[in-house]
């Protein structure tokens, strides 16, 4: 795993979890590599979507520009899943998340995403407010190990 960083649930500002469900599995009995998404999404939702800190703005919606995924272990039913985010960096329109899936202790997937703000009448980027810039500043974490801390 020399190039993932060394990550441990507490290095996260935010944890959420989910249930891994027998359905999630594979003919190996291995969680499906698609479900590894669908909890990196239970994840993102717990920031972005979060009733007690609104950093939607009105007429807007958050899609996802990229979505890059390493998968480091195998994850496997029964059980669950701890997830944590955390913002590596805020843009004026976007911000850049870092995600770890936990079973166990042990770091399974890493996986960075870019979450745009886009206005729902033209699709095109809508500014994040100075409030939602506070809040997802609460947020940021840095890479340990890693020199400048990205990436």
């Amino acid at each position: 795993m020399p190039d993932q960083p060394l990550l441990s649930l507490a290095d996260f500002p935010v944890t959420g979890y989910d249930k891994i469900r027998y359905g999630d599995t594979d003919r190996q009995g291995h969680v499906n590599n698609a479900n590894f998404a669908t909890f990196l999404e239970t994840g993102r939702v717990d920031i972005i979507y979060n009733p007690e800190y609104r950093i939607l703005a009105e007429g807007a919606s958050f899609v996802i520009a990229s979505l890059h995924l390493d998968f480091i272990r195998e994850m496997t039913w029964p059980g669950r899943v701890d997830i944590g985010t955390g913002v590596l960096r805020i843009g004026n329109s976007s911000m850049r998340l870092a995600q770890g899936l936990f079973q166990k202790d042990q770091l399974v997937a890493y996986a960075e995403s870019v979450i745009v703000q886009v206005d729902d009448q033209t699709g095109k980027g809508k500014p994040l407010s100075p409030a939602a810039r506070s809040i997802l500043a609460g947020w940021q974490m840095t890479i340990p190990g890693r020199e400048d801390g990205k990436p």
